[in-house]
């Protein structure tokens, strides 16, 4: 065995080792789950899956699903959870169905709106309507994105107030109840949807504060207001008047119709200036780049040179009568970093200095990103028939239209809610599409060819260097990058490890996708890339080869393009080699041909670091 071969095995083995033996942990979580307490997931079928079982669940016990009510588990369980239901009625649906409006301190009129919304809405649920009810309470397109965000809904339902804190000090009660410091972390949190005309910017937020501290305030919505800069503020009063630490995640940019990162204007149509840059970037420090609804890394009309660019592209936005989809740079999280370079230029601060992160959005309680044991967004696209009901000409949403996706990577001292949180405001996490690839990368001037074989090296790194979510400052000579990928014992081999550059030069931002590991004996091209791949998915058993492929794969890698004068952001990229998709498993269940669900049969399952940054 050669002396590569034992240190990457022992590499292995150190990132399983406890806290004592390294300086952080690396744990995997999500940090968006809904349950039956979110209304849309109510109206869609999940009658059932609460936060309690979405706790049990993802520590790895058996559970009843909310839609075909089969015994389902996680093959994995996960170290720390965050459910995230919608602050939009929290709770209101499953409790006027359920139990009835509260009628204290109602008058005569409200007490008989109070009964005829339970009846209408209870017989939605007993029709089957539920869905059909959601889309009628989504945006309609006669608005423009900066009208709509200018009036907030609002739902005139007698005591929803009584009934969201009802439910919000139950839900922090069972957070705080799952609890168990060092095994398994419930962070306690929510979603703010603000969805004007359709265009998503969406924000998860979560604290590491616990029940008692939470019970203080009820969750910020977008019924208060839909601007995200009011949200800032709110967690900014918020957090002094209780001492809770936040921390906002953009998620879905991929479907924000070009308003999610903007480079000039905010979404009240002002120039963005220091102040809002600074606010933003105190509290969003990490964004979500895949889960369910798609992949929003990058895209092929803003990557164009990119062969992996459009991975699990999801064109539907969430309104009625959606317009096509038409991917804008503002979407994407790699052209945000590249726009966060040239607004750093010219106000002085980076507002898209983020880390990145994976997690499900999934709406039935049950983070399932394990590609062989999706479970579906929703109850009513959980199983092979209903994933393709939609199925048709011009490739409409559909249950295989979702991407099994993933997961929250996080380097913690301990798995406790404050050193979780801690992760996230130092970025010092990363995303997986579903697969637990361990990644680990330091930054600086001290590596040489060589250090990626000595295993200490890739534990605390060179004096001065930085991991990732880091920032290295004023260099001399180019940046040396020690990279060191591992499989996912339980999944496939890696293909190839890059490394992805952005730089802003002569006031134009620039980007570079670099091979830098790869497995076999492919040799890259005369332009730097390296041959796919062999694709081994069987398309009649739904399985795989590791034929070709490395379990592990390291790097040291030193920018040969650097000038110590212009901005720039490096970040890791980590493929797997094709593996059977989710539909392949439901067209094989389902005696189709797989072109029959309109996608593909195999997928490159991947991970994305947070970007180390360099400041001149």
């Amino acid at each position: 065995m050669s002396r590569r071969t034992i240190a990457l095995a022992l590499l292995i083995a150190f990132s399983a080792l406890p806290a004592a033996a390294e300086e952080k942990k690396l744990l995997f979580g999500d940090t968006h789950l809904h349950t039956s307490n979110s209304f849309d997931a109510y109206l869609n079928g999940n009658g059932t899956a609460d936060p309690d079982t979405a706790y049990r669940y993802a520590k790895g016990l058996p559970v009843v699903h909310p839609g075909h009510r089969a015994r389902v588990q996680i093959e994995t369980p996960l170290d720390f959870l965050v459910v995230a239901d919608h602050a939009e009625l929290l709770g209101v649906v499953p409790t006027i169905v359920e139990r009835g409006v509260p009628r204290e301190d109602l008058g005569l009129l409200d007490t008989v709106m109070a009964w005829a919304g339970e009846q209408w809405l209870r017989g939605v649920i007993e029709d089957g309507e539920g869905a059909a009810a959601f889309g009628s309470l989504l945006p309609e397109p006669n608005e423009t994105v900066e009208e709509a965000a200018a009036n907030p809904a609002s739902f005139p339902i007698p005591g929803v107030e009584t009934m969201m804190h009802t439910v919000w000090n139950q839900a922090i009660l069972t957070a705080d109840a799952h609890n168990d410091p060092g095994h398994f972390t419930a962070l306690i949190g929510w979603e703010w949807s603000s969805i004007p005309a359709g265009a998503n910017l969406h924000r998860v937020v979560f604290t590491s504060a616990g029940a008692e501290v939470a019970a203080e305030f009820v969750p910020w919505s977008s019924s208060d207001s839909m601007y995200p800069e009011d949200l800032w503020k709110w967690l900014d009063e918020t957090s002094a008047a209780t001492g809770a630490r936040f921390t906002a995640i953009p998620h879905n940019s991929n479907i924000s119709k070009g308003y999610m990162f903007p480079e000039e204007k905010r979404l009240r149509g002002t120039p963005i200036d220091e102040a809002w840059v600074k606010q933003r970037a105190k509290w969003e420090r990490v964004v979500e780049a895949t889960q369910f609804k798609g992949d929003s890394e990058t895209h092929s009309s803003v990557s164009p040179d990119d062969p992996f660019a459009d991975f699990e592209t999801y064109p539907f936005y969430i309104q009625q009568n959606a317009p096509e989809y038409d991917p804008k740079p503002a979407d994407y999280v790699r052209s945000a970093l590249r726009t966060g370079l040239a607004i750093e230029e010219r106000i002085g601060f980076n507002p898209y200095r983020f880390g990145l992160i994976g997690s499900t959005d999934a709406h039935t309680g049950l983070s399932s990103a394990e590609e062989p044991n999706f479970w579906g967004k929703f109850p009513a696209d959980s199983t092979p028939e209903s994933k393709g009901s939609e199925a048709g000409p011009g490739r409409r949403r559909t249950g295989w239209s979702m991407s099994a996706s993933g997961l929250a990577a996080v380097f913690a001292e301990e798995n406790t809610r404050d050193a979780i949180l801690a992760a996230f405001e130092r970025r010092e996490v990363y995303a997986t599409t579903g697969p637990r690839i361990v990644v680990r990368v330091q930054a600086g001037t001290g590596f040489q060819p060589g250090d990626e074989e000595m295993p200490d090296t890739a534990v605390s790194g060179a004096s001065g260097s930085v991991p990732m979510g880091g920032e290295l400052t004023a260099l001399d000579s180019p940046p040396s990058f020690l990279i060191h990928a591992a499989k996912d014992p339980k999944s496939a081999h890696l293909d190839r490890v890059q490394l992805v550059k952005g730089w802003l030069a002569d006031g134009a931002s620039h980007e570079k996708v670099y091979d830098v590991a790869w497995s076999g004996d492919r040799v890259a091209g005369a332009d730097g890339r390296v041959p796919p791949v062999p694709d081994t998915v069987d398309l009649e058993t739904a399985t795989h080869s590791n034929e070709y492929g490395a379990a592990t794969l390291a790097a040291v890698w030193t920018d040969p393009d650097f000038d110590p004068s212009e901005r720039a952001f490096y970040y890791v990229r980590v493929l797997e080699v094709p593996t059977p998709r989710h539909s392949l498993f439901d067209a094989i269940a389902l005696k189709i041909d797989p072109k029959a669900t309109g996608y593909p049969s195999s997928i490159q399952e991947r991970a994305y670091t947070s970007p180390i940054h360099y400041r001149p």
